[in-house]
């Protein structure tokens, strides 16, 4: 049997793997106080992504007869989307158990600041999007709509977007969907920077804010250390977290004929069943309150694989998009992104005076950006930024749904 050197560098796994191995490693490097940590595999990702399409798949796209490993390049994006999924919603069940603990006394402390700030989040993002098109004239606004939903990672955005712009045909979709390819990485990336780089731009001691975060919720009546049954992990609990959350995220609720559909996604419904599911503890047989040791290695590791998928599947779009005509959607969705965050950390910050703990989780949530949480989460060295996640996701998934509708709907 001789060894097939193009399907292996293709196989799917060996991608995977070796994106993660490389990411975690540079992962690892420090930069004063700064580091990519798990975000690493994202990079590598990226440049992976970009060189196997291009050298292996990109020559016989439109060809007949091609390689059967460039035929499976071409159809699944380098990686099948089923596996990106997969992991994503390990990480998500994860993080939404780990978080649970503390889910009543959040909602009831913040949650119309949540609210307001999911709204605030996205309408700022839809507002600089339109305004960078108007800069440079010339910008198809099917395409800034799938920008803006890259730039703010919502898979849920984009359904939208593909509906709101089915009438005008499959051209009007497919500049949809390239404008989300374009903007998904540079919206990922501004996330994972602000999440490291803000405690340090403006000078917050994380140690502080933890002690300041347990401080309230001890005052308050929220004692994490009540008696609840616990076991190291139930595998049953666990699965059927991820399917519940799975059925939830699947149920479309009617809006209306402007906004049509409104569904929280695999993400959200994933998101809301495991904080509900940890949150009540336990039915019938089945623990959802388990080990926080076993929990954070799942999300650290499901963590690293979706991160390093990300990067596969959308390297040759973005860093191909550079030096073409695309740079400047690139550019939007990077400002987007920033503005986004900023407005959202001023108003969280100094008007609201969230702790940075919930704060920082919140502003992810209002970004719906999942590769973001886990950034926030290894800046901070705690999982109790995700509920703060939790808390303002539905209410940024809604503005995010109404916003990506008007944005094509507006004059240029």
């Amino acid at each position: 049997m001789t060894f097939n050197y193009n399907f292996f560098i293709t196989n799917p796994f060996v991608l995977i793997y070796l994106s993660v191995v490389t990411g975690l490693l540079i992962g690892k490097i420090q930069f004063g106080k700064f580091s990519l940590g798990t975000s690493g595999g994202l990079f590598t990702g990226l440049i992976l992504g970009w060189y196997i399409y291009g050298k292996y798949g990109l020559p016989y796209k439109g060809l007949e007869n091609i390689p059967a490993y460039a035929d499976k390049l071409l159809k699944n994006s380098v990686i099948p989307k089923e596996l990106f999924l997969f992991t994503l919603i390990l990480f998500i069940a994860a993080v939404g158990l780990l978080a649970s603990k503390d889910l009543g006394k959040i909602f009831k402390k913040y949650g119309l600041k949540f609210a307001f700030l999911g709204f605030i989040i996205t309408f700022t993002g839809a507002t600089i999007c339109y305004i960078m098109t108007l800069i440079i004239k010339g910008q198809n606004l099917f395409a800034v709509s799938g920008v803006y939903t890259g730039a703010l990672t919502s898979s849920p955005g984009l359904a939208a977007a593909l509906e709101a712009v089915a009438v005008y045909g499959k051209e009007a979709e497919s500049l949809v969907g390239f404008g989300h390819a374009i903007g998904y990485v540079p919206g990922v990336l501004v996330v994972i920077l602000t999440m490291q780089l803000f405690p340090l731009i403006f000078g917050i001691d994380i140690d502080k804010e933890k002690a300041k975060y347990r401080e309230e919720m001890h005052r308050d009546g929220c004692d994490n250390e009540k008696e609840r049954a616990e076991v190291t992990f139930d595998i049953i609990a666990f699965v059927f977290a991820c399917l519940a959350g799975y059925f939830l995220g699947k149920i479309k609720i009617y809006m209306g004929p402007t906004i049509k559909h409104f569904c929280l996604g695999s993400t959200g419904g994933v998101l809301m069943a495991s904080l509900a599911l940890g949150y009540i503890g336990k039915i019938g047989p089945m623990t959802f309150r388990m080990s926080d040791s076993v929990l954070g290695a799942i999300r650290e590791l499901s963590l690293a694989f979706f991160l390093a998928i990300v990067g596969l599947r959308y390297g040759y779009t973005t860093i191909n998009s550079l030096t073409g005509s695309g740079a400047y959607l690139v550019l939007i969705s990077f400002i987007c992104g920033l503005s986004a965050l900023l407005m959202g950390y001023i108003i969280g910050r100094y008007v609201f005076k969230i702790n940075w703990i919930m704060l920082s989780g919140a502003l992810c949530g209002g970004m719906t950006s999942t590769p973001g949480l886990g950034a926030a989460i290894d800046a901070a060295k705690s999982d109790d930024v995700a509920a703060g996640y939790g808390a303002t996701y539905p209410f940024a998934l809604f503005g995010m749904i109404i916003f990506t509708i008007l944005l094509h709907k507006l004059p240029m």
